[in-house]
């Protein structure tokens, strides 16, 4: 097998991967939802833990938004634990993704950046390369992009796994907070804990995009 139908199955895989992790989900029934969640996760104690940990963690890792499953611990557990059970099934969910594609796809996707690719990504790629912890954060705190997109690009461009996860928890906190509180807020009708959410979620913004100026002007 030459060089170009390798990179081509090892992509493929990729693919595959992914695919095959959303469609198992939803074979067993664990696509998250409330319905979900009151079935197998509240008032099962460490189990329902565990499972909404399992499940939340491939949810995210095959592209599920993050934010809902922040909303999903918040609704579950309430505010403090969900927030934490969920940051631990992003971050799981963030290093499956990770490894995932450094497994399968670093030789690809270096190739796709010398090639006609390259002018779109290796601007981001770089960006990373040079500086991962702090442009991670940065992206990590605005509540825009692709969680599973940045996920594999990170894992493709070569960068360290440890420094990229630091910045993740750290960017992901605000949001998962917020979002626990909104989950909490629907399942007690607490309007104190939409409009501290609201609060947030601009402080949140507000300082992922003084970070990206920041790295934009080399600060």
């Amino acid at each position: 097998m030459n060089a170009t139908a390798r990179s081509l199955a090892k992509l493929a895989v990729l693919a595959a991967g992914l695919v095959a992790g959303g469609f198992l989900l939803r074979a067993l029934g664990a696509a998250p939802g409330t319905d979900w969640v009151d079935a197998y996760v509240r008032d099962d104690g460490l189990r329902g833990e565990v499972v909404f940990i399992l499940a939340a963690a491939l949810a995210t890792g095959v592209g599920v938004p993050r934010q809902s499953v922040a909303f999903l611990g918040g609704y579950a557990f309430g505010t403090v634990a969900g927030t934490g059970l969920a940051l631990l099934a992003q971050l799981l969910g963030c290093g499956l993704g990770f490894l995932w594609a450094r497994a399968v796809g670093r030789a690809w996707a270096e190739r796709r950046l010398n090639g006609r690719f390259g002018p779109r990504l290796r601007p981001l790629v770089e960006t990373l390369r040079h500086n991962p912890f702090s442009s991670a954060l940065a992206l990590r705190l605005l509540p825009v992009g692709n969680n599973l997109a940045l996920n594999l690009l990170a894992g493709l461009s070569g960068i360290a796994l440890w420094p990229f996860l630091a910045a993740s928890a750290l960017g992901y906190l605000p949001q998962t907070v917020i979002f626990a509180l909104l989950g909490k807020g629907v399942r007690v009708d607490g309007t104190w804990q939409m409009v501290l959410a609201a609060g947030l979620l601009g402080v949140s913004v507000g300082l992922g995009l003084w970070l990206l100026r920041r790295q934009r002007a080399g600060v």
